[in-house]
């Protein structure tokens, strides 16, 4: 008893002695600085101010310690958890009490052999040289007024055939004014019609992009300050096709004068094509949204059970300035709870996407939940309204949103037993039915769910739904009325089609199915009419030029159809619809 008594006092008279030696930079901040906030706060970074160095440090040592008592810095939002994130940011309460005390005690240099070496960063591309770089066609000039601006640079992939990419890594111009960046992946090239000039990009917070095939979003691919450019695990590498548009979304903030942001792109190819097939999943319930002024706590929750099993990759959560808490957690089928992540104080300008570094399995039957809260008083310092008025959801910054992405991937993909990802993507859209039936997405990916089932009526169904929420959308039209002339109603749906034509002229999959519509009714003149419109968008589309040798074949004018036949050969010799026509034609007409 006598030793382990005096063994005690020996280690707390150590330890206070410890502590009563003055803390300096060189042998106790340094290491912190350079560690955790070196990345962002140094020359041509982000960050306002260098902290390389022990007089840069020294300048700022009383915010230094205010912002990182507060936790605002370095910023990492997410509570500590048992679910471990990958690059953590947050500091150690020791590091932080070490910071109070260097400032508390006069902010000393210390020895400088105590000085550790400098952080090396690389110059330039993160990853080294990329083998493809894009970079924006037309610069953006920024304008001085001091509002947030976001805005959509396109950026066309010139490739002619499928590539595979295993990183991609944003440049995104001058960092101290692009606040955040994503990029979106559009396979359609739809996203160039919004812009009032080609190449100039358009604005827009957060953005969708249409598909007409199921290819759903796959990766999070996401820039703010300090981001170390993310290599995809193997197996996982993104696809891009011949055709395809990268969308890069960024959230800029004016500086008070003039700025011209000009973004770039550098894509790191692969030769391995993906053998896993990751899926994003959004939980949201932006319908819930209607915030009364001065509401201080707010709840608006969500929950999704999952059909198959899957790993959780990583987690993105978002809302806007009114957002206070946000919660996700997983409720598994035994009753175990996990919580996925927890930020007790939301802040848009520090949003971002978590990875584990450990996937996270859940299993089929897991209900993921979200729990978001928030704060439309005037003791919000982020509140964009002063006085707080009402708040409902919506795309512009001073409207709101409620919205969870969940990368997952699904496990035991069999190809034989049917895409699990189908799977998700029908119950997804189910379950956003059944919460909002005003839902114009949902209705239209469930019948396109269903349609891929070859439950045709029921798809038709769920179409007529999305026309009536959207009456004039070019997509929902077409889709109904190419269902309807597969399900044997060409009059019927040609009306559809037309009227996806009407809001959109130069459509191409309405033009090519209303010839089919037309040619179902014995309209082979209207049917070449529209083929012919179709291959004037893609000149280089087999399928259209065989169905326009078959509709002018039916009308007899045999030499053209002969030649449509062997372009479509041309461009692919396996179209069996004109190798079979041809053939045909050639025993009925020798003379071609």
């Amino acid at each position: 008893m006598i030793r382990i008594h005096w063994l005690v006092i020996g280690v707390s008279v150590a330890l206070a002695a410890q502590d009563s030696k003055p803390v300096t930079f060189n042998r106790d901040i340094a290491p912190i600085m350079f560690r955790s906030c070196a990345m962002c706060h140094r020359p041509g970074e982000a960050a306002p101010f260098s902290l390389l160095t022990y007089s840069d440090a020294k300048k700022h040592a009383r915010q230094i310690a205010d912002v990182t008592r507060s936790r605002a810095m370095p910023p990492w939002l997410p509570e500590p958890q048992q679910l471990k994130f990958a690059d953590e940011m947050r500091l150690a309460q020791a590091g932080i009490d070490l910071i109070q005390r260097w400032v508390e005690q006069g902010a000393l240099e210390g020895d400088t052999k105590d000085l550790p070496a400098p952080p090396k960063f690389v110059e330039g591309w993160q990853l080294g040289k990329p083998d493809l770089v894009l970079t924006a066609k037309k610069p953006l000039e920024l304008s001085p007024q001091r509002t947030d601006t976001y805005w959509n640079f396109i950026f066309p992939v010139p490739i002619t055939e499928t590539r595979w990419v295993k990183a991609i890594e944003i440049r995104p111009g001058d960092k101290r004014y692009v606040h955040h960046a994503n990029i979106l992946v559009d396979r359609s090239s739809a996203s160039r019609k919004r812009e009032a000039e080609p190449g100039a990009g358009f604005g827009g917070m957060e953005i969708r992009i249409e598909s007409q095939v199921f290819d759903p979003d796959s990766h999070l691919l996401f820039w703010k300050p300090g981001t170390v450019p993310y290599v995809e695990p193997e197996g996982m590498a993104l696809r891009l096709d011949k055709g395809t548009d990268l969308i890069l979304n960024t959230h800029l903030q004016p500086s008070g004068k003039p700025e011209v942001i000009q973004p770039s792109i550098g894509l790191y190819f692969t030769p391995q094509a993906a053998t896993k097939l990751p899926m994003l999943l959004q939980l949201e319930n932006d319908v819930q949204l209607d915030i009364p002024p001065g509401r201080k706590d707010f709840l608006v929750t969500d929950e999704f059970t999952l059909p198959v099993d899957v790993d959780l990759m990583a987690i993105y959560p978002h809302a806007h300035y009114l957002g206070k808490d946000i919660q996700a957690f997983a409720t598994l089928p035994d009753g175990t709870k996990k919580t996925l992540i927890h930020i007790p104080h939301w802040n848009l300008n520090w949003q971002a996407v978590y990875r584990y570094t450990q996937p996270v399995r859940l299993p089929k039957g897991t209900k993921v939940s979200l729990r978001y809260t928030y704060d439309n008083s005037d003791e919000n310092p982020l509140n964009p309204n002063q006085p707080p008025a009402r708040v409902v959801g919506g795309n512009r910054s001073r409207d709101e949103m409620c919205h969870l992405w969940l990368q997952v991937l699904p496990v035991n993909f069999d190809a034989a037993l049917g895409d699990p990802r189908m799977a998700l993507q029908e119950a997804l859209a189910r379950h956003n039915v059944e919460k909002n039936p005003g839902d114009f997405e949902a209705h239209y990916n469930l019948a396109a769910m269903l349609q891929a089932k070859d439950k045709l009526d029921a798809a038709i169904g769920e179409y007529e739904l999305a026309v009536r929420l959207r009456p004039e959308d070019a997509a929902a039209n077409n889709a109904l009325g190419a269902a309807l002339v597969a399900a044997g109603h060409p009059d019927r749906g040609a009306g559809y089609l037309r009227t996806a034509l009407k809001a959109r002229p130069d459509y191409f999959d309405a033009h090519y199915n209303l010839g089919f519509a037309l040619a179902g009714q014995d309209d082979f003149e209207g049917a070449s009419q529209q083929f012919t419109l179709a291959l004037q968008l893609q000149p280089d589309d087999a399928n259209v030029e065989a169905n326009l040798g078959t509709a002018l074949a039916q009308m007899g004018r045999f030499p053209e159809a002969k030649s449509h036949f062997e372009r479509a050969l041309q461009i692919d010799p396996n179209q069996a619809i004109a190798k079979e026509n041809l053939e045909a034609l050639r025993k009925e007409v020798s003379p071609y």
